[in-house]
């Protein structure tokens, strides 16, 4: 037990891919403008994150290494990733118009986020077994909706602040998005993965 709470701490906290990896970048500072969005996008991510890396474990495990396969891993991932986020896609157009047109192209983004598919990729490499596999994806996904939310909150506090004309809009959110990988870089060396 001890072992799979090391691997989900160390996923949302020590190794975060948004603030220690500098990965799904793209994703983090087009939606962090919006604390609601950020919420919904962090869910969306974690969900796609989780679903993809079970079935990922599954081809990965059954297929790719018994054919000796292994060489199409990355292309394989990506298939399986698109069309779980083409099924979110299709789910949330239907059930939440709104959230859709609040997120946009974000959306379709999370199927090339890099997050998304090093997750897999990672759980292959590190040879995880499933359930290790989908701790280590809900981790990632939860230290990735963690990331989001913070800068998306710090993002609306910025809003009635007095922000210098040349730091307004992306500026400071760089300056935001670098405090916060400070902080998180403090952690580094605690777990190792």
């Amino acid at each position: 037990m001890g072992e799979y709470l090391t691997i989900f701490i160390s996923a949302v906290v020590v190794n975060n891919f948004v603030l220690t990896r500098f990965l799904g970048l793209c994703i983090f500072f087009g939606v962090s403008k919006n604390l609601n969005a950020s919420i919904g996008m962090g869910m969306a991510v974690t969900s796609v994150m989780t679903l993809s890396s079970m079935l990922a474990w599954v081809v990965y495990h059954f297929v790719l290494l018994p054919y000796n396969l292994t060489f199409l891993t990355t292309v394989v991932f990506v298939l399986l990733i698109a069309s779980f986020v083409q099924l979110l896609e299709t789910i949330i157009k239907k059930q939440a118009p709104a959230l859709y047109n609040m997120w946009g192209i974000y959306l379709l983004l999370i199927a090339t986020n890099c997050v998304v598919l090093g997750v897999p990729l990672l759980n292959a490499e590190s040879n995880y077994s499933f359930l290790k596999s989908v701790v280590h994806a809900i981790g990632s996904g939860l230290g990735f909706a963690l990331a989001i939310i913070l800068m998306a909150s710090l993002r609306e506090k910025l809003r009635l602040a007095d922000v210098p004309k040349p730091l307004e809009g992306l500026g400071i959110a760089f300056i935001l998005a670098g405090m916060l990988a400070l902080a998180f870089l403090g952690f580094s060396g605690m777990i190792a993965i």
